[in-house]
């Protein structure tokens, strides 16, 4: 609300209309911001997401399937590897097969990182090519 002060009356009179100004200028800030923003949001790049697929693997009798415990015992094929030499003897001779097979790794997951990073190694250090890690699919809702 505004006063108009020095009439020539010498009275002062109220003026009672609102100063619209700074309301016409936000709301023209606001209209431009929408005008700009609005466009952005609704357009997308059309992108095909990939879907989940859990396919049960097939294992091929010629695929080797290494299970790292808890306590970092290796077994290979359900048999258990006694230390790293012995399972890298074991990755030497897999490795000069044709075709090599392929290396399966189920490690425990409260095991420690150091045990299935041995296994690596020795896979790695032997020249596997085909080196795989065995997983559980998250919980469905």
């Amino acid at each position: 609300m505004g006063i108009h002060i020095g009439s020539a009356d010498d009275e002062d009179e109220v003026v009672s209309t609102i100063n619209t100004t700074p309301l016409v200028d936000v709301m023209l800030v606001l209209l431009i911001i929408f005008l700009i923003t609005i466009p952005v949001a609704i357009r997308t790049v059309p992108v095909e997401l990939p879907k989940e697929r859990n396919q049960p693997r097939i294992t091929k009798p010629e695929n080797i399937t290494l299970s790292v415990t808890r306590a970092g015992d290796v077994f290979w094929n359900e048999q258990q590897v006694g230390n790293s030499d012995l399972l890298l003897e074991k990755f030497t001779a897999i490795a000069q097969q044709d075709p090599q097979p392929e290396v399966h790794i189920r490690g425990d997951g409260d095991a420690a990182y150091e045990h299935v990073g041995r296994v690596v190694l020795a896979s790695q250090r032997a020249g596997i090519a085909k080196l795989g890690f065995i997983t559980e699919p998250p919980p469905r809702q």
